[in-house]
Parts: C-alpha cells; structure tokens; sequence
C-alpha cells in the first residue's frame, strides 16, 4: 500500500507518499481501504515534531480519521464484514491506503453518502458533540460562543446547536466565513481582528447573562475575553491552541461566576472512552445525517499525492469546513 509518512519533522515539506506494508487486523479488529481522509491541524503539528503519535500508534503516519471500506476482519469481530462501508476516528494512520481500527470505534457510513463526505464526519462532528454536550452539558435554550467557526469544528458545532435549540454565537478573523455559518445556523457572528474583542457584544445578546460554554479552538488571547463572556457556572472547553498556548484570565471572575475551565482532546483516549463515544454518537448523532438534518461541511478535496495543496489551504487558514484527501 501507500501512505504519506513524515520523512523529516519540519512540516508538510517533510511528508512524502511511500510504499509500505499494509497492516493486519487483531482479533477484535478490522482492515479498512481508506477511500477519504481530512486534515486535521494535529496533523500539522505531528509534520514538525510538535504532536507525537501515543504510544502504540504508528509514529510516522499521520490521519485521525477516515471513511471507506472493510476488506477483512479479525476473527472474534462480528459486528462487520468485507465490504461494508464505515468511518471513523484513530489516534494516526489515516494517512494510508489501509488502517486496522476496533471495530467498535468505526461507525458505518449513512446510506447514500460518499466517502468524502463521511470522511469529514468522525473529527468535527464528534469533536464538538462531545465538548458541548456530553462535557460541557449544554441544554436547550442554552447560549453557546464557539471561536473559529469557520473551521471543521466550528462548522459542525453551529449544526449541532441548531438541532438542539441551542443559541449560537461564532467567532471568525474573516467575513465570509462568518456569512456562511450564518447559512448553517450562526445566530451571532462577530468578525476578531488582531486584538480580539467580542465579551460585551456577547453578553448583550444573550440578555446581559453571558454564555453557558465556550468551545474554544484558539487559545492564547481570546481566553481573557472568553472568560469575560461567560455566564454564572459556564464552562470553557479548550480545544485548539491556534493563537497560542499563553493566556491571561481573571482568576476573580472564575471564582465568582464559578466557572469551569476544562481540556480535551480524542487522540490520547484509551480504546474504552473511544469506543464509548463512538457507540453514543452512532446512537445519537449519525441518525442526524441520514435525515439531512446535519450535513457534513466539505471545503476542498484533493488527491492523495495532491496532500500539499491542502496542507498550503489549512495553513492559510483559507478553509471552510473540511479539507479531504482521496485515494
């Protein structure tokens, strides 16, 4: 098989297509040709040294997620068999034209989707399903604040608060990405520039009471204004550090508006919490797509040994949703 393997930890000038060996599939697992796969900015890191694999994934081959097909099985899985369609997470790998993946972490793909458009599915969706609902706790009728939405992330969380009849604000550095999540369901979108500041136009359209949680993709000097944003026990889920990984924050406001200030990442799960997760998205988001009430968000797709077109796309920051790579 191909794969793109980091031949030298300097970025995406480091990545080259190699051939390699095909993995095989344990027990409980399952070996997929990868039809689609997206970038991720972990990806990116992981090109410069700055995001190693964990232990027990292959180091050199990045890829979190991926859409395609199962060509054999492991000998206790049941769930799956040769030719079935699915999609997924994985903590690397995805950048091959084969993975080996639990197969209770791959999730099958909606009846008449195409692979590129599932494989922009597992990181994004599941990503902000997660931080929002499952850890953040958001209700109906809650506000919510959600930087960077025009990325994947930010796409898929704008979507997901609209289904649930949760209000929406998003932040961007660029009008027209703010104009076409306003297309999604972005209710309030406020255009940052270099010094951001968007804590008083939020609590103003929340009614004064700020935001029950702010899904957080950037970091550095948005966290003091996040804070400020923030309604009495909101929660500030961190995400993605794109604007560094310093910030300053009133440690006064936390303390008497009892907020909470919380990380997360998918990569570093154990196989147990990834397959939990998994089975509560299938069972409560994946429905979603097939109704056409959740779509995935696909800005530009590449081929495989086209991966630098994308690479040069996410690190302008000129994408809306997702960047897919094709075998």
């Amino acid at each position: 098989m191909k794969g793109i393997r980091i031949t030298a930890q300097i970025g995406p000038d480091g990545l080259a297509i190699e051939r390699m060996s095909a993995p095989s599939p344990g027990p409980q697992e399952i070996l997929v040709k990868v039809l689609a796969t997206a970038l991720n900015r972990a990806d990116l890191l992981q090109s410069k040294g700055l995001y190693p694999a964990p232990a027990g994934v292959v180091p050199d081959i990045p890829g979190l997620e991926y859409a395609g097909e199962v060509v054999t099985c492991g000998d206790e899985v049941t769930r799956y068999k040769a030719g079935d369609r699915v999609m997924g997470l994985v903590a690397g790998g995805a950048f091959a034209e084969m993975l080996v993946t639990h197969e209770l972490e791959a999730m099958p793909i909606p009846n008449g989707m195409t692979y590129s458009d599932a494989a922009a599915i597992p990181e994004a969706f599941c990503t902000a399903w997660d931080a929002l609902f499952r850890q953040a706790n958001v209700h109906l009728g809650d506000h919510v604040l959600v930087h960077a939405v025009g990325s994947g992330v930010g796409t898929a969380a704008v979507q997901l608060a609209r289904t649930s009849g949760v209000h929406c604000a998003g932040t961007s550095r660029t009008e027209h990405k703010l104009k076409r999540a306003r297309a999604l369901g972005l209710e309030l979108a406020v255009l940052c520039g270099e010094i951001p500041s968007f804590a008083a136009e939020v609590r103003r359209w929340s009614a004064g009471k700020g935001v029950e949680a702010v899904l957080d993709l950037v970091g550095g000097t948005y966290f003091s204004e996040s804070i400020a944003a923030m309604a009495h026990q909101g929660t500030l889920m961190v995400v993605g550090l794109t604007s560094g990984v310093s910030g300053t924050l009133s440690l006064a406001t936390v303390l008497s508006r009892r907020l909470r200030i919380q990380g997360t990442t998918m990569r570093s799960r154990l196989l147990d919490e990834r397959i939990a997760l998994a089975k509560a998205f299938e069972t409560t988001v994946l429905p979603l797509f097939a109704a056409g009430t959740l779509k995935p968000v696909v800005d530009s797709v590449f081929s495989a040994d086209q991966f630098q077109l994308g690479f040069t796309r996410l690190v302008k920051n000129a994408s809306f949703g997702k960047i897919i790579l094709t075998w």
